[in-house]
């Protein structure tokens, strides 16, 4: 909060994270809630280990981001860009968006992710260049689609190029949105 304050973002600045946790919870809970109702839902003690290592890891970089600025645009950037990631990953490890679950062409979508990690570590976090960064994200999203519908990874599932074409233009939508609101923040 004292760092908020010094950047002149007041009380806003703590509003949302108790929701962002709450919100962590809450997925846990459904998740726990799910899996005692429905025959659809099994999961084991790791995978809620694994879901709150994800989901932690997930919190604690977005608390880091928004301790370093005020700029609310900024953090509206980073939260998008992290939620997408963390989305990313949840969905093609636990479920699979290429093909089945446990599917190594899911694997592909780690470059997805290296992507915005490397161009973010070269932007040192500044506004403009995380902008750029989740741009290559978007390409490097659409890249995995074009070999994955090229190479019939996933072909085995019926209508297994919607999935992918559905969920790419999904993670390109967040992407791009939030590479907008970086270029938004870099005005500010």
């Amino acid at each position: 909060m004292a760092r908020d304050i010094e950047n002149g973002d007041g009380a806003r600045g703590s509003r949302w994270r108790p929701a962002v946790w709450g919100a962590a919870a809450l997925i846990l809970l459904l998740s726990l809630l799910a899996t005692q109702l429905s025959d659809a839902v099994n999961w084991t003690l790791f995978d809620f280990a694994l879901a709150g290592v994800l989901l932690l890891g997930t919190g604690i970089v977005y608390e880091l981001l928004v301790r370093t600025t005020g700029n609310t645009t900024y953090r509206a950037a980073a939260g998008l860009a992290l939620a997408a990631a963390f989305l990313l990953v949840w969905l093609s490890a636990g479920v699979g968006i290429i093909g089945r679950d446990g599917d190594p062409a899911n694997l592909l979508y780690a470059g997805v992710l290296a992507t915005g990690l490397l161009g973010a570590i070269i932007a040192r976090f500044r506004p403009a260049g995380m902008a750029r960064a989740l741009q290559a994200t978007a390409v490097a999203q659409v890249l995995v689609a074009v070999i994955a519908l090229a190479a019939g990874f996933g072909s085995a599932v019926p209508r297994w190029w919607l999935d992918i074409l559905g969920l790419t233009a999904f993670f390109l939508l967040l992407w791009l949105l939030s590479a907008r609101l970086f270029q938004k923040a870099a005005r500010a």
